[in-house]
């Protein structure tokens, strides 16, 4: 059923629209069929969710202060006609500049100069785009690991799109790089935007629950993990990650709200990792701790086609055990 109601919000805070843009697509339950958030005029921006019935705005407006933890702007409501909405939603994405990287659609490809930074990625059905706070938070790290540090082997866990891999990949001309998803539609979606991205060569893609694959197992240790899932799968997955980062290494963890981090800081440290950085963005934490733990790595000696490349150079994805 095609959507015939949005509702409205305004707002003159860049941070806000960002908060409301991304509660509408992950915290708010029963989710719109669709989001936009549009530049109207100077510094002002207008979110706008679309949806088949029309819902309660009061509740609403209730639900956004509750899990954004401030004031929100007065929603309105009204009736649309009959369009293709999914298709209006990602041309009203704008490109997003993270340090160094610019991510954009197709839609804004003739405005967006080409280069080694510009990132293609299209609006879909896998997570990252760089417009949710999550993955911005994380594009930001990876550009300021990439001006001081070096890493040989980076996973990206949870990886979605594609986008930290392939910026990784930008980052990192030297790195051996690999990415997992759990769900079959995010690697297709990933490896075809590996290839737009003329990164098709520099990434390995697993299809893997957490690092239950044999690849992960047989290469590592890793010196950069990059985890932007939710807080409750970071702190079950904490030993295996402990495992498959070098001592020394760096791990980048996201998709964790504020009044989350205490608790997935505290399972880390725990484990002898030290937190290095907090970044908070709209709602959001991108945590970057080092693993100073006493204990080594297991590593396995790789086997198969691992014996011959450090990291498998594949188009495609590679099925768990």
């Amino acid at each position: 059923m095609a959507p015939s109601f949005k509702i409205c919000l305004q707002t003159t805070q860049s941070d806000l629209a960002r908060a409301l843009t991304g509660a509408f697509e992950n915290l708010i339950d029963p989710p719109p069929d669709a989001v936009t958030q549009f530049e109207d005029g100077p510094n002002a921006w207008r979110i706008e969710a679309y949806y088949s019935g029309a819902p309660d705005i009061d509740a609403l407006a209730l639900r956004l202060k509750s899990v954004l933890g401030q004031a929100v702007p007065p929603p309105e409501l009204a009736s649309v006609p009959d369009l293709n909405w999914v298709a209006i939603s990602q041309a009203a994405l704008p490109p997003v500049e993270a340090g160094r990287f610019l991510v954009h659609g197709a839609h804004d490809r003739a405005r967006v100069a080409r280069g080694p930074n510009a990132i293609l990625i299209e609006a879909g059905e896998a997570f990252g785009t760089a417009h949710h706070a999550t993955t911005l938070g994380c594009l930001l790290t990876i550009d300021r690991l990439a001006r001081s540090r070096t890493f040989a082997r980076v996973l990206d866990l949870g990886c979605g799109s594609g986008v930290l891999a392939i910026a990784a990949a930008r980052a990192l001309p030297r790195a051996d790089i690999l990415a997992a998803d759990s769900d079959p539609q995010a690697i297709r979606v990933a490896v075809a935007n590996a290839k737009a991205n003329g990164a098709g060569q520099r990434i390995a893609f697993v299809l893997a629950n957490g690092l239950a694959h044999p690849w992960l197992r047989h290469v590592v240790p890793f010196d950069l993990i990059i985890a932007n899932i939710l807080a409750g799968p970071l702190r079950a997955l904490a030993a295996d990650i402990d495992s498959a980062l070098r001592r020394g290494g760096i791990l980048v963890l996201s998709g964790i709200l504020h009044s989350e981090a205490p608790a997935v800081i505290a399972t880390y440290r725990a484990r002898g990792f030290a937190l290095l950085e907090h970044r908070r963005i709209a709602g959001w934490s991108t945590l970057t701790l080092r693993k100073c733990g006493h204990r080594p790595p297991r590593v396995v000696e790789p086997t198969g086609i691992l014996a011959k490349t450090p990291t498998p150079r594949i188009a495609g994805a590679q099925r768990g055990a």
